[in-house]
């Protein structure tokens, strides 16, 4: 099993949280944001990677310090399971539909760190979760995991549609990219030898 642990603490954020890559969806998640438990619960479950997530955040500030920094956990944690990455797909993209909103991501675990984010979300806010806090997330989640990332926003006018259509389409693309090609299990997919 590809699994990994990790717990940050700082003066903004206590995270503890464990990912195992191989799992089937299950999640037991707590970020102190009712919204992002809604997108990281869909994302355990439509990457059937098993999460469990604590975070205790400044949420009295905002929720951008807890955001920001779940995402640092979970690329870290992506990157750690990982390992040396021997035999994984590398690659994998979705095109995902939510209701009105359409999203492509695709992904490269190429070991260099780049978000290419193209959305338009119409409001300011879902609930109390700010929608510009979604890109960051992502940011963080890249330049932990090490993967080059690319969201697009084809269509969408409801602004929890395109945000969970990311979630969505984003696990779907690192499952594939993680997945292990049995053909190849025992190779680095890259002429370089290294990822």
């Amino acid at each position: 099993m590809r699994t990994a642990k990790i717990e940050r603490k700082t003066a903004e954020t206590q995270i503890s949280l464990e990912i195992n890559l191989d799992g089937t969806g299950k999640s037991n998640i707590d970020t102190g944001c009712g919204f992002l438990d809604h997108m990281l619960i869909l994302f355990a479950r439509h990457g059937r990677f098993d999460i469990s997530l604590n975070c205790k955040g400044d949420v009295n500030v905002d929720y951008h310090h807890t955001v920001e920094d779940i995402g640092i956990c979970l690329g870290a944690a992506f990157d750690e399971a990982m390992g040396n990455k021997k035999g994984i797909i590398r690659y994998g993209s979705m095109m995902l539909p939510m209701d009105e909103a359409l999203i492509l991501t695709a992904v490269d675990i190429s070991g260099r760190s780049h978000l290419s984010y193209t959305a338009e979300i119409p409001t300011e806010k879902v609930g109390d979760f700010d929608t510009e806090l979604s890109e960051e997330f992502w940011l963080a989640f890249v330049r932990n995991a090490k993967c080059t990332l690319h969201i697009r926003q084809i269509s969408g006018t409801n602004s929890h549609h395109i945000i969970e259509g990311i979630f969505k389409s984003c696990a779907r693309s690192l499952r594939q990219a993680v997945s292990i090609d049995k053909e190849f299990a025992d190779e680095i997919p890259s002429t370089k030898g290294v990822l």
